[in-house]
């Protein structure tokens, strides 16, 4: 996009009166954003405008707006950022049928068609240890199958989401509720640019807009709309996760949770979507069996059905076997599993060792111990 028409568009959406719907409105109507900011109030109230709209496009932007305007394209080309407008062939198809679709997006980072076959992973920011270790394995085993990753970057499920389709060596996206040239939070700096090498970064905000929290809820429309479904891990009552479940419902999505622990608050707002009739989710296969009858033969050709994750998984020797079964998707620190087993310390040890190695369990910190 050159700097004149990425100015035409940004003075047509500054417009005030000028909202989402109008501004694509106006754009198919005319051709061009610069055609409608140049034609006549006649034309504009011919198109569907009111009087005082066509008068206010026809002004233009204020001074000030427009000065803003030309230091943000001045950024955009600085930072070498690229711009999708609704209209472009690259602006991912399953985020244009939503009703509300954002007119530009700010790409850091690389789009791909395999990005048509995408599930979303958010949850609540204060995760528990156990409700990161599932989902990334969940994350990790999605994205080795070809399923691309979606979600927010924020603290909790969200970086586990994107670090577990990273350890799969797949394909994840990240959607800002911040202008694209800036991180939220800022302690993901090294995480966003590894996912802008293993996937994209993207905003529909302006360069410069700050982390405010109105942004969030609008944020949580393109991580739905991009996505064939959405799962919520561990999230509370009030977590924003739950707003991005309810989009999806809205946008005629899939939602998926993984069950947590009822005496966990963490878990309460995603427990409260299973017994609303979401999916249950214990393991990618899951997501895989409910995504899968939505996907056509070319996007098929693109994912890796044939992996571990929706193999059988490998029999385990019988002692390495009694170990593994004291342990659940619950914390258990080795002195309840020693108990359990009846083996000794060395051997149990040993074991979780051998387990960790081959994946099967995860540890935590204080020597605890879960199922992956």
């Amino acid at each position: 996009m050159d700097e004149a028409f990425l100015t035409a568009w940004l003075s047509l959406q500054a417009v005030d009166g000028v909202g989402d719907r109008t501004l694509l409105k106006l754009i198919h109507a005319f051709g061009s954003p610069d055609a409608a900011l140049h034609a006549t109030v006649d034309d504009l109230v011919g198109a569907g405008c009111s009087a005082e709209l066509a008068g206010a496009i026809c002004r233009g932007p204020s001074e000030e707006i427009r000065r803003q305007i030309d230091r943000q394209v001045t950024a955009a080309v600085r930072l070498k950022i690229r711009i999708l407008t609704f209209f472009d062939g690259a602006y991912p198809a399953r985020l244009k049928t939503i009703p509300d679709p954002p007119p530009l997006l700010y790409v850091s980072g690389e789009l791909s068609p395999q990005d048509a076959v995408a599930v979303a992973i958010v949850g609540g920011r204060r995760a528990t240890p156990v409700g990161r270790v599932i989902t990334e394995a969940i994350a990790k085993d999605l994205a080795e199958c070809g399923v691309t990753v979606v979600s927010g970057l924020a603290r909790g499920i969200d970086a586990a989401a994107h670090r577990g389709a990273l350890a799969g060596k797949g394909r994840t996206i990240a959607i800002l509720g911040c202008g694209i040239d800036r991180t939220y939070p800022s302690e993901h700096q090294t995480l966003r640019r590894t996912i802008e090498s293993h996937g994209a970064v993207l905003s529909e905000l302006p360069i410069g807009a700050a982390p405010q929290s109105h942004h969030f809820p609008r944020r949580n429309r393109i991580i739905s709309g991009l996505s064939l479904g959405v799962l919520v891990g561990e999230a509370t009552t009030d977590s924003g996760s739950l707003i991005t479940a309810k989009l999806a419902l809205e946008q005629g999505r899939d939602v998926f949770a993984v069950p947590g622990s009822i005496k966990e608050e963490a878990c309460r707002g995603s427990n409260r979507l299973i017994k609303e009739g979401a999916k249950l989710i214990e393991d990618a296969r899951d997501v895989l069996d409910e995504i899968l009858p939505q996907v056509d033969a070319r996007q098929r050709a693109m994912l890796r059905l044939d992996h571990r994750a929706i193999d059988a998984v490998p029999p385990l020797c019988q002692e390495d076997a009694m170990v593994y079964d004291a342990l659940s998707y619950e914390a258990r620190s080795v002195d309840a599993i020693i108990e359990t087993t009846g083996l000794s310390a060395a051997h149990v040890v040993a074991t979780l060792l051998s387990l960790e190695l081959r994946g099967r369990i995860r540890q935590l910190p204080g020597q605890q111990y879960i199922r992956t």
